[in-house]
């Protein structure tokens, strides 16, 4: 049965997938869930022999049947861009097996979707007939931006315009965004957090005079942010691709179950895993790690969630985030696909800051652990984890790890577990070599990054490799109050 898309809070129902992808967020401000989720229904004896891209192409053709010419839009995306034959690389290291995302163009596990979105976006486009010209619309914590931004640069009849808080970023996150030169590509820096620009992008999407303004003139609004399903689909590939690797591997056999790691600040990493669990993944557990901003983990232990708290800036900025957007997605999941009681959460959010939800919603949660980790923690565990297993990890799979750590310790669960592994540590390099002790005093990052590559013997990514060097192209700056008007200046309305 083929899958059709609604809104997660009931305003839009029985929508296409090339309509969901090229919309990105539903008219009622809901996003799109699936109607149903589909089941794996190959044996796994036989998707072991499936390439990456074999497996892509089976496991997003159940959820995005209509789009024609998949196959060569997964072939063109996870090409030789990729420093990895197999796309990404499953590493056993101290106990666990790291799941590394990040061998992409941009060094961060955001490029296994968004490497694909812009062929997705595309074919969608061809196939609805659209007379408009897509312009992305995306707010970034840091990795999200420089990997739609590399997705979409010199692509056909769209625009993208990426939001950054300016200093929440890494040097080399930003440096990977203001470097990127084509004529569609629109970067800006905003005066606030991550928070302040989801929220501006939110509005600008909920302007339905903005929306006919631009209709008029020829453009239509999407995203690029795990909002858009396109987004989060591709993301299911890789937690089914790691069972099936270690079934390859003799590490576990059919049946056997497995806990996943997620370091998570939008909740759409992990919202992937739950879809592979709901298509036949055996998953124990779930564990959701979060840094300092520890919303989310407040949230899975009181069932109360709660944004009223200041933004603490961290080591790890792609989790500085206090509106996890995706949850709302798994509040639809857990709450029987009751839109009501979602459109009532999501109004309370963005009235009070704060929502409940009910005992039996809340033990309908509990398959997800959540746990975080403090910058102090975060710097030991890279620097213990290098000592004892000579395994160098970035600031955010080091709190997966304690957190994981943490979990193992106040449970005993002995089920074996894969970590998300989200992003090379050249990208936090300040952060990686401070913690190791090998920072011989330099303050300059891209500096420090070579110095780190040879210290460590390992290879710096190409996408990172010469990064200083590239022209800065874009210098802006703007309030969150002005970035609607931005958006229209850049299309020169």
């Amino acid at each position: 049965m083929d899958i059709l898309y609604k809104s997660t809070r009931g305003g839009e129902s029985g929508i296409n997938s090339p309509l969901a992808i090229v919309k990105g967020i539903a008219d009622d401000g809901g996003l799109f869930v699936p109607d149903h989720i589909p089941s794996i229904d190959v044996d796994f004896d036989k998707l072991k022999g499936y390439s990456y891209n074999e497996l892509a192409c089976y496991i997003i053709g159940k959820y995005f049947p209509e789009i024609e010419n998949l196959k060569s839009c997964i072939d063109s995306a996870y090409d030789d861009k990729f420093d990895s034959d197999s796309r990404v690389d499953l590493v056993e290291s101290c106990g666990v097996s790291f799941l590394e995302l990040y061998h992409g163009p941009t060094a961060a596990f955001k490029d296994m979707a968004l490497s694909l979105l812009p062929y997705l976006m595309t074919s969608s486009i061809k196939q609805l007939s659209l007379d408009k010209e897509v312009v992305i619309l995306t707010a970034t914590s840091g990795d999200t931006g420089k990997a739609a931004l590399a997705g979409f640069a010199g692509v056909s009849g769209t625009k993208i315009i990426v939001f950054f808080p300016n200093d929440g970023v890494s040097s080399v996150q930003k440096m990977q965004m203001v470097t990127q030169g084509e004529s569609n590509t629109f970067v800006y820096a905003i005066e606030g957090n991550f928070d302040d620009a989801q929220t501006g992008v939110k509005k600008i999407f909920a302007d339905k005079e903005l929306g006919s303004y631009l209709s008029e003139h020829g453009y239509m609004l999407s995203s690029a942010n795990s909002i858009n399903i396109g987004r989060l689909v591709p993301q299911i590939v890789y937690y089914v691709h790691s069972y099936l690797e270690l079934l390859r591997n003799g590490r576990l056999a059919e049946g056997d179950k497995i806990n996943f790691v997620v370091p998570t600040g939008n909740f759409g990493n992990i919202l992937a895993a739950y879809y592979a669990m709901q298509m036949g993944i055996p998953v124990n557990r779930l564990i959701c790690a979060s840094n300092e901003n520890n919303v989310l983990t407040d949230f899975l232990t009181s069932g109360t969630y709660d944004r009223n708290r200041s933004l603490i800036k961290t080591n790890s900025p792609s989790m500085d985030i206090l509106v996890s957007s995706n949850l709302e997605r798994m509040l639809y999941h857990m709450s029987g696909g009751d839109e009501s009681k979602v459109k009532t959460f999501m109004d309370k959010l963005g009235s009070e800051g704060a929502y409940s939800i009910t005992p039996e919603m809340k033990s309908n949660f509990d398959f997800v652990y959540g746990g975080y980790a403090s910058e102090e923690e975060t710097l030991d565990t890279i620097s213990s984890v290098y000592s004892d297993c000579s395994y160098l990890m970035d600031t955010h799979t080091a709190i997966a790890y304690k957190v994981y750590s943490d979990y193992k310790a106040s449970t005993s669960d002995s089920t074996y577990t894969v970590i998300a592994s989200t992003a090379s540590p050249f990208k936090f390099t300040m952060s990686v070599a401070n913690a190791i002790g090998e920072t011989g005093g330099e303050t300059d990052e891209f500096k420090l990054m070579y110095s780190l590559s040879e210290k460590t013997g390992i290879k710096i990514p190409r996408g990172l490799d010469g990064i200083e060097k590239l022209k800065i192209v874009h210098d802006t700056t703007c309030k969150k109050e002005e970035m609607k008007d931005v958006v229209k200046k850049s299309l020169g309305l």
